[in-house]
């Protein structure tokens, strides 16, 4: 996986959602869906296992811009770039050690533009 051309530590968990935006979607008066697909886009919800400090400032470094491009493994498109957005990032720390954090568990969602 890399963001912006660069390698980040891989994730333990990783899962792809597609998902389709509509426009104006309804039923006409026969029943049948009248649906205006506009785009189908990716999230890809995101956990990393334990990491050093230096490995999870890399990757939380690499996703501070407001967007930015993400190659990954898709489902459906094989190997992918994407620009995305990240969601909320959750980094728990599981031991603290004079003063040096080590951390279990980071997630986040990548979401595309």
């Amino acid at each position: 996986m890399k963001i912006n051309g660069i390698a980040i530590p891989m994730p333990t968990s990783m899962s792809v959602n597609v998902s389709d935006i509509d426009g104006e979607t309804h039923r006409n008066l026969a029943g049948n869906m009248i649906r205006d697909r506009i785009a189908v886009k990716r999230k890809i919800e995101l956990e990393w296992g334990p990491l050093n400090q230096s490995e999870i400032q890399t990757i939380l470094n690499a996703v501070s811009s407001v967007f930015f491009n993400v190659t990954y493994i898709d489902p459906q498109q094989g190997t992918t770039t994407k620009n995305m957005y990240v969601g909320d990032r959750t980094a728990p720390a599981y031991l603290i050690i004079n003063n040096e954090a080590k951390w279990n568990g980071l997630k986040m969602n990548f979401i595309e533009r």
